[in-house]
């Protein structure tokens, strides 16, 4: 398969490292001008400057911002005011069950995780359906439907995920735009590199390997026993932003390893 998104615009909010930078590379790879976002210059440099190493040939712009606000989202739109694929990669995540989370971390849940992807999808969403094609993906996680009790606000969050995505769909229905959202398990994002680099020194192994370990204790249900790549969880993506995917629509697309035990 073939994925040609030339002439197409992308933003993938939160785009510098990890999931968020794999997707953006595989769009500009793809064709598509893609919009890095970071909440500092410097960051947004680097990424820029890593994709640019391995596509040569790729559309770059870069925007530095804190999306997790109304107000970094408003720079952001007065500096990019259209855009044909929009990737809501923003998100926070931390251990936390009922008794420990306080309202803040209630709120800055929500206001990262689910209102950035609200204030770029009703800003963006219009114009993709007057131009009759547009994509619009939310990464969730397969803890969205598997919710942890000790990160609670996070598997709210994630949760809250899927079910705006879908209700946008059915507003855009008909008009050419897909909304979807993807779910990835756990995956050897730089986050999750950072989280157990101690143990694996400690342990003298390396991080895939700890990883595995995390895998088989913590998500025993995973059917690849080991955490995704962020390439893997971008393919889905990339394919999901595609002409080729235009009758998929208001979907909770499973990149998860097969950690969620349902068929469907």
């Amino acid at each position: 398969m073939i994925i040609d998104l030339t002439g197409k615009l992308a933003v993938v909010s939160a785009s510098t490292a990890g999931i968020g930078f794999a997707i953006a590379t595989g769009l500009a790879r793809a064709g598509a001008e893609t919009v890095v976002n970071g909440r500092t210059p410097e960051a947004v440099d680097r990424a820029i400057s890593a994709i640019r190493e391995k596509t040569p040939q790729a559309k770059l712009r870069g925007f530095a911002g804190d999306l997790g606000s109304a107000a970094g989202c408003a720079a952001l739109l007065n500096e990019v005011p259209r855009a044909d694929i929009l990737v809501n990669n923003l998100g926070v995540f931390g251990a936390g069950d009922l008794f420990t989370t306080e309202d803040e971390d209630w709120e800055r849940y929500f206001q990262v995780n689910v209102m950035s992807g609200v204030r770029l999808t009703r800003s963006y969403l219009g114009g993709m359906m007057e131009r009759k094609w547009g994509r619009v993906v939310f990464i969730s996680s397969e803890s969205g439907l598997n919710i942890p009790p000790d990160m609670l606000a996070y598997g709210f969050s994630k949760t809250a995920q899927l079910s705006i995505s879908r209700g946008i769909a059915k507003q855009a229905a008909g008009s050419g735009v897909t909304v979807n959202a993807v779910l990835p398990g756990p995956t050897l994002s730089e986050g999750f590199r950072a989280m157990v680099e101690e143990t694996a020194k400690s342990q003298g192994k390396t991080v895939e390997q700890v990883g595995v370990e995390f895998v088989r204790e913590h998500r025993s249900t995973s059917l690849i026993q080991r955490p995704a790549t962020t390439e893997e969880i971008a393919n889905m993506v990339v394919y999901v932003c595609s002409p080729q995917a235009s009758a998929t629509t208001g979907a909770a697309l499973r990149v998860d390893g097969g950690v969620i035990d349902t068929i469907a």
